[in-house]
């Protein structure tokens, strides 16, 4: 009787042990992908920031180009009105 409970109690013990190791593995699995998401969230972070720094570049360029149009009455020039000026500082009409 006092053997069957020591081998009950041994068995217990090393299939306590087993599980153990493998939540201790799953749980370093999960620590390293929670890393990989944290640096690819962080990436995506910079793409965000640099996305939204080009939109602003484009965005003032537009309204500028509107603003010109609508309030100052401006247009692009067509051929006819194009000067090209030399580095000798004479102009020549296109």
């Amino acid at each position: 009787m006092l053997l069957d409970r020591k081998f009950f109690l041994a068995a217990a013990v090393i299939s306590l042990s087993f599980i153990v190791i493998d939540f201790r593995h799953h749980s370093r699995l999960l620590v390293t992908e929670l890393q990989q998401l944290k640096s690819e969230r962080d990436e995506m972070n910079i793409e965000w920031g640099k996305l939204l720094l080009e939109e602003g570049a484009w965005s003032q360029h537009q309204r500028i180009e509107a603003t010109a149009k609508t309030r100052l009455g401006m247009a692009l020039p067509t051929e006819d009105n194009l000067v090209i000026v030399s580095e000798s500082g004479g102009g020549r009409q296109k």
